[in-house]
Parts: C-alpha cells; structure tokens; sequence
C-alpha cells in the first residue's frame, strides 16, 4: 500500500525535468500551452465578454475585436513569451536583460498580477457558495436571486452613501460593517491550498494540474453551450449576438472601447505570467507560434462562451433596447444562475456551470501567483532556497491578504481594487512595456550612430506626443487632442533628424538611401527592429516561426497609443468617485505600482536583488551596432560583438542593397 502511495504522488507531483542550462523546464509543449491558456481563460471570457458584446450586440462586433486582437493582444503576447523564453527568466531577468533601467517595469507586472490574484480567490469563494448551494432543491435563489447574491453569499450591507456639492466632498462613503464572513474565508483558504497544490513543486506538478483544471472546463462548456441552445426562445440570443448589424455602432467610440478592453484583459498581458512560464519552455521552442495558439484559442473560447451566455438571454427575454444593462457579476451570479433555477434538471445544470467558473478561476490564480514565486525563485537568494518553501510562504502571505476581501466590506473594496487596478495600473504597465523595449532596447547604437541630442528629442517628442495629446483631448476634444499628438511628434522628429550626425553605419533597404530616411531610421525603428532580429536570433531557430517585421512598429506606434488614449479616462473617472474612500485605497495602490517602475528607472541597482549574480552583467549597454545578439553577453563577448560591428567599405555597399542587415 505504501509503495502504491508514493507510486502515486510521483505521477501526480512529479519532480520537473532540467533544461541544459539547469533551470526547470516543461514535461511537454502542451503543459505549457495550457497552462498559459489557462493564465489567459478566466472569468473574463466566461462572464464578461457575453456582458460586453450584449451592450454592443451585433456582427459588427467583431470587427473592432478582431482589429484589437491583431494590433494589441498579440504583439504584446509575443513580446511576454519571446523574452521570457530567450532570457530564461521571469519578468524581472527578463525586463533587465533589455535594459537595466526596465527592471521596475518587470517588477511592476508582476505586481499587477499578485495584486489580481488576492482578489481572485474571493471570487472564487462566492462560486464555490453557489457551487455548494447547487444540491439543494429546488436551488436556494429561485426567485430572490438578488437577496441569495447580496444577502446570503456575499453579506456585505449597503454603505451609506457620501455626498459632494459642487467641487467638493461634504461627506465620505461609510462603511459601518467591519467583520468577517465566516464561510468566504473557509472557501478562500480551500482555495488557496488548491492553487498550492497546483504550483508548489513547479512546472512539474503544474503541466499535471493543467489537463484537468483546462480540460474539464472545455468539456463542460461544450455541454453547456449545447443545452443554453436548446432552451425555449435561444434562437432569439443567438440572433442578438451573430444574425444583427448595425453598421451605426461603428461610428461611436464605445465600442472600439470595449472591444480594445476585452482582448487587453482577457488575454491577460502584463500580469507577468506568460513571461514567467516561457522562462521554463525549451530555449528554442517555437514561441511566436505559442502565442498565436494561445491568443486564438483564448477568442475561441469566449467567442463560444458566448453562445452559453446568448442562448440564456434569449431564453430570458432580454433586449439591449430595453435599458437591461448586463455587467461581469451580474450574468456569472444573477442572470444565469436565474436562468439554470428555470431549467428541468436545474440542480445538475447549476453543478456544471459553478464547476467550470470554479476551475477556471483556479488556473488562473496559480498562473497569477507563479509570476511572483518565479521571481524569487530567479533571485539569488532564491536559488538557495527550496521552491517548496519559498510558495508555501507566499500563498499563506497571499491568504492573509485576501481576507481583507472577505470582510462586510470587502465586495466594495474587491470592485474598487478591480477597477483601478485593470483600468489604470494595468493599462500605465503595458503602455511602459511597448515604449521601453522599443526605445530603450540598445540604446547604445542609437546613440553612437545620431548623438544623444538627436536621441533625446526624438523620444522626448515621442512620449510628450501621447501625454499631451490625451491630456488635451479629455480637457478639449478629441480632435484637438489629436493635432496637438501628432504635432509635437511631428516637430520632434523634423528637429531630431536636423540635429542627427550622419550614421556611419547605413539602415536597411530603402531607408538607407536617402541620410534623413537612414536618420529617421536609426530614431524611430532601429531599437525595435534590432530587439526583433536578436529575439529572433533564439526564438525562431530552425523551423520555428519568426516574429514578423512589422511587429516593432506595431508595438511602437499602435499599441502605446492605443494604450495611451484608454489610461486617460482613468483619472476622469477617479475624480466621480473620490468621496469613496475604498476607491482612493484602490487607487493609491494602483500608483504604487507606477511609482516601482519610475524607480527603476531611477535607482536600477535598488532591483537587483530580483536578479541572479550570474545574469547582472546582461542588462548593461554595449555599441555593436546592427550585429545580430541575444544580449545576454558577458564582457569578453560584448567586446567581441562591437570589434565586430565595424562595417567596410564593402558592407556598407551591401547594406544599401539589403544584403548585410535584412530589414
């Protein structure tokens, strides 16, 4: 019996395989896909997106979505993966190899995600109380879905409200009700022992864990969707949702809005753990490839969610027009639920779908605690450490902090942390990322080859262009907001390129023909286009998909815009509710996250105790302009690398041609 035992926890707790370089890697190419799949499907994808397409409902959906995911969702998913893998470390190694000064930002997603993961598991208590009350029957909140939500689950009373004349706050929000709730702590503590059990030993146990905490939810929303379709009236949903257009959504700025936020949140960018689970793949895995598995099997999932979701509203009666407004809680805790309570069978129906919320949630917040354990991990300390140890200390650290939303307020202040939390730092983290590593990234080159005046004002120019422009068009109008953005990008690149000393060292194709395109060129391009071709230099080995030409421009000049215009309504949005005092918490927490990545930039050697005594050296600047590296070089191979940068006569007449550099 013993010997069965043990037998037993090796095949479910196995030990992780090593990669050459020492460090952990996973059983499989699919434990990674799926658990990164994981990480991305959530709740988002179950609860909100049906909410966000039902207030834009229509074909016509899709092709805001659609352009998000291709101009947003993927090219930063490409750039978590790819440096994760090629860096062989989490988020902080990983930001330090492009730069040493962008270890704060590294620091900062991983931050966000420890800071969604405490409020996570709360969540996932509220459906486990109603995955519990699913054996009883007939169901508990048959007919009082809002009273069983609000009185029975989450037993938070209502605060009294503040009040605010004018331009002043005359009184605050108060939220008398300060005790715990007995049964969310218990759920929030099973909780917790599962996510343990799911990441305790590393990638190991995790590339068990993931077939069933992935696996099962694909089947059952398969069931799910197939009973949703075949309730009285589905058909009514499903045209809501896939049989209307209106072409005049189009025309409105709400839905670009809410198509741009739903593939930024639901794919899971700038949480840290794509970047903390590729550190573990093989080095020279096929990663562009995985990120293109991963972001289209996570619209897949929802787009198909949906059909679940639409055949319920139709099922209901539902109608936009008819001023019903749907939110994530809403259709996870009352639609549904209401919808299931209805249905011959209800208790069985009820199991299901509280199980697959439930497992879902589950892969999600150990892909959101393993950015910070790998980390630590990573740390120098660390890898003296037992990983064991170091995540049974951060899940009982991250227990007690979640017992602050298991209080009598703690659904105000989940709601609260949530908001500011996606809507400011999480959109300020992503925005930092796509302007660091394409500005940032060997700088060195760019530097030495146009001066450090011509440098500065470009990307001076650069920034200030969105600051200022989304400052102007929240305070003006857009349109303003938008002549004054590209104005002062234009001003800044016209001055920058007049102030450039000529290159010595010419730029691709056409670019390298005329001096002020070859000027331009080394400003605005050479440090993504460099960041491309060295990542390439290790993720696209052999047959493995190569990150695309096109992806640092993306990056630099449509995703950090993007980003840009959606962090500006953030702070609008704050000053309606600044009376709240949860929300000010919320939203002071969220600037600590943005005060750790401008200390970073500051005080980079203040971070370094993220990062290993062996992999110090790979974040320091080195001149090699254009040679093909990884980066992670030490000071013999840098030396080499820029002996090695100086061009002939010779190189540079096949430079003009496209011979030498490639684009």
């Amino acid at each position: 019996m013993t010997s069965f035992l043990k037998k037993a926890y090796r095949f479910l707790s196995p030990d992780a395989e090593k990669e050459e370089d020492g460090r952990d890697k996973w059983p499989s190419r699919a434990a990674f896909v799926l658990a990164a799949m994981g990480g991305a499907i959530g709740l988002g994808n179950m609860l909100r997106y049906p909410s966000v397409v039902f207030a834009n409902n229509g074909v016509q959906w899709f092709i805001p979505y659609l352009i998000a995911l291709f101009f947003l969702g993927i090219p930063i998913l490409i750039l978590e993966i790819s440096i994760g893998q090629a860096y062989r470390g989490g988020a902080v190694v990983a930001f330090h190899g492009l730069n040493n000064r962008t270890k704060g930002i590294g620091l900062g997603v991983i931050m966000n995600g420890y800071v969604v993961a405490t409020y996570y598991v709360p969540i996932i208590s509220w459906i486990m109380r109603y995955f519990r009350s699913s054996f009883q029957s007939p169901l508990p909140w048959t007919g009082r879905g809002q009273e069983f939500y609000m009185g029975d689950v989450v037993r938070n009373p209502d605060p009294i409200p503040g009040a605010m004349s004018g331009n002043t706050v005359t009184s605050y929000v108060n939220y008398a009700a300060r005790g715990m709730v007995g049964e969310t702590v218990g759920w929030a503590a099973f909780i917790w022992f599962l996510v343990y059990l799911c990441m305790y030993k590393g990638v190991g146990v995790t590339g068990r864990a993931v077939y069933v905490t992935m696996g099962l939810p694909i089947i059952m929303m398969i069931i799910l969707i197939g009973r949703s379709l075949s309730l009285p009236n589905a058909i009514d949903g499903v045209k809501l949702y896939f049989a209307e257009w209106h072409s005049d959504k189009l025309a409105g700025g709400d839905i670009w809005q809410a198509a741009v936020g739903q593939i930024f949140f639901s794919i899971g960018v700038g949480f840290g753990y794509f970047t903390s689970y590729a550190s573990y793949n093989t080095k020279y895995a096929n990663a562009v490839q995985d990120a293109f598995i991963i972001a289209f099997s996570n619209s897949l999932f929802e787009v198909l969610a949906g059909f679940a979701v639409f055949g319920v509203i139709g099922f209901l009666g539902y109608e936009p027009n008819q001023g019903v407004k749907l939110g994530t809680f809403t259709v996870g805790f009352l639609t549904y639920p209401l919808a299931l309570s209805e249905m011959p069978g209800a208790n069985v129906w009820a199991v299901l779908f509280f199980l697959t919320l439930a497992l879902l949630g589950l892969s999600s917040a150990f892909a959101l605690v393993e950015s910070i354990v790998t980390m630590i991990c990573d740390s120098s300390w660390g890898q003296r450490t037992s990983r064991t140890w170091i995540s049974t200390g951060v899940i009982l650290v991250s227990f007690c902090l979640s017992l602050i939303y298991c209080t009598e307020f703690g659904f105000y202040l989940l709601d609260a942390v949530d908001t500011w939390t996606n809507n400011l730092a999480l959109i300020f983290v992503v925005w930092c990322e796509a302007v660091a590593v394409t500005s940032l990234y060997r700088y060195v080159d760019v530097t030495g080859q146009v001066g450090v005046a011509a440098y500065a004002i470009y990307n001076a120019g650069y920034v200030f262009a969105m600051v200022l422009g989304v400052a102007v068009a929240q305070s003006v109008t857009a349109e303003a907001g938008a002549g004054t953005g590209f104005g002062i990008y234009i001003v800044g690149a016209c001055l920058s390129v007049a102030l450039s000393k000529t290159p010595d060292s010419l730029a691709p194709s056409f670019w390298g023909k005329n001096s002020f395109l070859n000027k331009f060129w080394w400003l605005g391009f050479y440090s993504a286009n460099q960041l491309c071709r060295d990542l390439n230099n290790v993720v696209a080995v052999g047959k493995n998909w190569s990150i695309p030409v096109v992806w640092g421009p993306i990056l630099r000049y449509v995703s950090a815009p993007i980003m840009a215009v959606i962090f500006s309504f953030a702070y609008p949005a704050f000053y309606k509710v600044r009376n709240d005092p949860l929300h000010i918490f919320a939203f002071a927490v969220s600037h600590v996250v943005m005060i750790i990545i401008a200390l970073g930039f500051i005080v980079p050697r203040a971070f370094d105790i993220f990062v290993p005594a062996d992999k110090l050296h790979i974040g320091k600047p080195f001149y090699a302009p254009q040679v093909v590296v990884l980066g992670v070089l030490n000071g013999q191979q840098a030396a080499e690398a820029e002996a090695n940068s100086q061009d002939t006569d010779e190189d540079r007449s096949r430079a003009v041609k496209g011979e030498k550099y490639g684009n």
